[in-house]
């Protein structure tokens, strides 16, 4: 050593080029998924849906003891929104749509918008586009507000229809 102090900078390179753009060219171009495949998770979740509708289609939920109490109820005494849907499902699986009606209208809705979005679902995965349903804010709120007023009028005389 010849007693200089040569000082190594390790900060990082000042002339260092930057990384280039894009992708590297050597990356191969994405593939398009095939139809079989887009199609698989919308059939899936439908298999899913079909198979609860069955279990409770063939498990009657009016018979006490297959399903547990809604904590709600159990309680409080009070019905919560949901209260009535698995005997509105299997009154659904049975075809009797009065009766589902009857037990909790809002799930014969939910029933509804469900099969409207799983077929807007399976036309775009069928022509390679994704499901986007994009809502603003007040529609949410506006779901969360008419939930809480059918809950409100179904725990009230007047509203005595609406209770399962």
């Amino acid at each position: 050593m010849n007693g200089d102090n040569h000082r190594v900078d390790a900060s990082p390179a000042q002339d260092a080029a930057p990384p280039p753009a894009g992708p590297p060219p050597y990356a191969p171009a994405p593939v398009p998924a095939s139809r079989l495949r887009r199609l698989a998770t919308p059939v899936g979740v439908l298999a899913l849906v079909v198979g609860a509708f069955g279990y409770v289609g063939t498990v009657d939920p009016n018979e006490p003891g297959h399903y547990p109490v809604c904590p709600l109820l159990q309680l409080t005494g009070v019905l919560c929104p949901g209260c009535g849907g698995l005997r509105s499902a299997h009154a659904v699986a049975h075809g009797d749509l009065a009766t589902a009606l009857g037990a909790n209208a809002v799930a014969v809705v939910g029933y509804v918008v469900f099969a409207v979005v799983w077929v807007l679902w399976m036309v775009r995965a069928s022509r390679g586009e994704p499901l986007r349903i994009a809502l603003a804010p007040a529609y949410w709120w506006g779901v969360g507000a008419l939930l809480l007023i059918f809950a409100v009028v179904r725990n009230l005389p007047f509203g005595s229809a609406l209770a399962p």
